[in-house]
């Protein structure tokens, strides 16, 4: 079911939307970055929607195999590719191919295919060429979209796999590639590829999304108190966060006496609802920390209790007792290729407000 606080396609990205949208329509690849729920889905689905380029999705972060890479690529292109017409093509694709190549087991038309465990590469190798054929024969363009991209490493541990993809996303014309990565890597600057980053949406930028959802909802902020400005500075430009917090509110306005409605949204309604969800998180948070290198979780600490642009500095350093030289780098290296921290760009500051919240009061819950 679809929540009533989903982000609405029209979120404020215009210059980032823009540029998208006009690179694929030059048939261009491209990176987009940012930390996870900062809105780089939605950002590329309404580009393609807008450019009418066809759509389809691969999380390279559910891949433990070679296998499910290439049964996640095949479910991509299905879903994309279900009209009669569509099918017809693919299905005379498949008899063109002579590598194992089938019908659905369970009768459903559409692509599948059955080869034994280690056998898969030849048929990566014919399937990549399948969106650049379908896109001829449908005179259409397409984009593939490779999510959490750098995770492909975890199981292609000779970048066997992703080298050659990384071949045919120079190769192919009427098939654009985005891959999304929460950070830049030296490799994709060689490849020429432009990077989109998505950094947290300003506070102007946030409001009307706030204020029209809390309206449609049936409640408004106090427009004599801080409400807004609490709320705001809670959900710091994080689209995901916000969502997850303009939820609870909802639902705690909602469980007053149905005698007395909650219409105006006061300060303590969000505060509350902020303590509330980040204690339904708290688990988690705490083995996020346990996950972490002792260096990574006193680091992440330190920065989400004292802030600050320049946490190399000796007088930082010293307050917080950090490790010196390359383990401090490498540690804020790490928290930043795994979502936690901004890189220097944005200060180094905490990248989930929720996290940073529990950090900051978990002491007190």
């Amino acid at each position: 079911m679809k929540s009533s606080f989903d982000l609405p396609s029209n979120i404020p990205r215009k210059a980032e939307l823009e540029r998208v949208s006009t690179l694929l329509k030059k048939d261009s690849d491209l990176v987009v970055t940012g930390v996870p729920g900062i809105g780089r889905r939605t950002l590329i689905r309404d580009a393609a929607h807008q450019s009418d380029i066809r759509h389809l999705e691969v999380d390279c972060l559910r891949c433990r195999s070679a296998r499910q890479f290439l049964r996640l690529l095949t479910d991509g292109i299905n879903n994309a590719f279900s009209k009669p017409d569509e099918l017809a093509k693919i299905h005379q694709w498949r008899l063109d191919q002579a590598l194992g190549f089938d019908l659905a087991e369970t009768g459903k038309a559409g692509l599948a295919w059955s080869t034994a465990p280690g056998k898969e590469w030849p048929l990566f190798e014919r399937l990549l060429s399948l969106p650049q054929y379908l896109a001829e024969s449908l005179d259409c363009r397409i984009v593939i979209v490779f999510h959490n991209f750098a995770h492909i490493r975890a199981w292609d541990r000779h970048r066997k796999w992703e080298t050659r993809l990384l071949q045919e996303i120079q190769q192919q014309a009427q098939v654009s590639y985005v891959l999304v990565a929460i950070v830049q890597e030296p490799w994709m600057e060689a490849m020429g590829l432009p990077v989109i980053f998505l950094g947290p949406l300003s506070d102007p930028d946030m409001q009307p999304w706030a204020v029209s959802k809390m309206a449609a909802a049936g409640l408004s902020f106090d427009p004599d108190g801080q409400s807004l400005a609490v709320f705001l500075s809670y959900v710091q430009g994080h689209i995901k966060d916000a969502i997850a917090l303009a939820q609870r509110i909802q639902l705690a306005c909602q469980a007053v006496s149905t005698q007395m409605p909650v219409r105006v949204i006061q300060t303590h309604h969000i505060h509350s609802s902020m303590l509330a969800l980040v204690k339904d998180l708290e688990v988690t948070f705490e083995a996020l920390l346990l996950l972490l290198p002792p260096t990574q979780a006193k680091l992440l600490e330190s920065l989400s209790f004292d802030p600050t642009e320049s946490p190399q500095s000796s007088a930082y350093i010293k307050t917080h007792r950090l490790s010196r030289g390359g383990s401090l780098q490498g540690a804020l290296s790490s928290l930043e290729q795994k979502g936690l921290i901004y890189g220097p760009q944005l200060g180094y500051q905490v990248s989930l407000p929720l996290l940073d919240f529990w950090i900051k009061h978990s002491q007190r819950m």
